[in-house]
């Protein structure tokens, strides 16, 4: 019997936060950051196998990445994978992604995920999926994962449910606050993190951008009948082209007033920065996180050391670092001061062009 289940897996992104290891040609989600034997997409689409069949996934990307996708889920075919010309944010990758669906299903139910997030407890997370598919499917909703915070974290957003119930309408969205209002959050109760996770019916998340993103309705309407067809590319190009780069949240999530989340706690992370990279790593006696045994430290304390397997790395003195070597590309710099790596990225984009970018 078919099923009604997809999983929607937007792999597009760049993260320029994990330079130089992550580049514009071999971004984040193919890489093995956290030395799992498995890139994070990998990972992403073993995690879904047991709700979705294999022939209903589907991966958003940048066209540049499809050849990185096949190898990385050869399970897939081509008709799986829809190719983005320009990157355009979440909102007009998930629209790509629901009027595709409409065409082929449109009873369809959309779990929609970033390619590139670390969860520990699958089976926890897999019972919350389904009773997210379960409410999805018997409300008009559109269904947000939140996640219980462990800290007062200023690099997420956070969502404010508006009661005590498992599933609960959310009452607003705050996006990456500062520390004093992120520990106010924690304290509160009510705050939890978004997750980027969503779960809706094709049919709801069309009407949503119908009513909230008219305009992106208006293009992908326009070329709904060129999907799954020799003309799709070139229909694509010319609504991602015209269309609004925004995400799925300022675009419709904060102003739909049917939206719900499913608040839960099974070892979650974007795994964006070094920092939470750090945090999530094993660690040394003196909480040094290395990359490999080759990695000779003296007096260093808190520092991550990523260097090639084949290269010994030997440092002194280095207390709260980073310290990241690849082929052409060596970073140095604390900890405290990972957040100038895009202006890292722009001066020597500026130098030297996109050859080390």
């Amino acid at each position: 019997m078919k099923s009604n289940r997809y999983c929607i897996i937007m792999a597009g992104g760049v993260g320029t936060r994990f330079w130089p290891i992550s580049r514009q040609a071999k971004p984040k989600q193919f890489l093995d950051i956290l030395g799992t034997g498995k890139s994070f997409i990998r990972a992403t689409f073993e995690r879904f196998l047991p709700l979705v069949p294999v022939e209903n996934f589907i991966v958003v990307s940048n066209r540049r990445y499809k050849d990185l996708i096949k190898e990385h889920l050869p399970e897939l075919n081509d008709s799986q994978i829809l190719c983005e010309p320009i990157g355009r944010n979440t909102a007009p990758c998930i629209a790509y992604a629901a009027y595709s669906l409409q065409k082929l299903n449109p009873d369809a139910e959309m779990i929609v995920t970033p390619a590139d997030h670390l969860i520990l407890s699958e089976t926890e997370f897999h019972n919350i999926v389904n009773e997210c598919l379960s409410f999805a499917r018997d409300n008009n909703a559109l269904m947000t994962v939140g996640i219980k915070p462990s800290r007062p974290e200023t690099g997420y957003g956070y969502i404010q449910k508006s009661n005590n119930e498992r599933i609960s309408r959310v009452k607003c969205f705050t996006e990456k606050p500062n520390l004093e209002l992120a520990q106010t959050f924690v304290e509160c109760g009510e705050f939890f993190w978004n997750s980027g996770i969503f779960i809706w019916s094709v049919k709801n998340i069309i009407k949503a951008f119908e009513e909230h993103l008219p305009e992106h309705h208006a293009l992908f309407s326009a070329v709904q009948s060129s999907l799954g067809t020799a003309n799709e590319q070139n229909a694509i190009e010319q609504a991602f082209t015209e269309c609004k780069s925004i995400s799925i949240d300022y675009g419709i999530m904060e102003k739909a007033d049917n939206v719900y989340v499913r608040c839960g706690d099974f070892g979650w992370s974007d795994v964006g920065t070094w920092g939470s990279m750090y945090q999530l790593s094993q660690k040394d006696a003196y909480a040094n996180t290395k990359s490999h045994k080759s990695c000779y430290t003296y007096n260093t304390r808190s520092s991550i050391i990523s260097v090639p397997d084949n290269k010994i790395a030997v440092i002194n003195g280095l207390r709260d670092y980073i310290v990241v070597d690849t082929d052409d590309v060596l970073m140095i710099c604390p900890r405290s001061e990972e957040q100038s790596i895009k202006k890292y990225i722009d001066d020597v984009k500026f130098d030297r062009g996109e050859e080390f970018i």
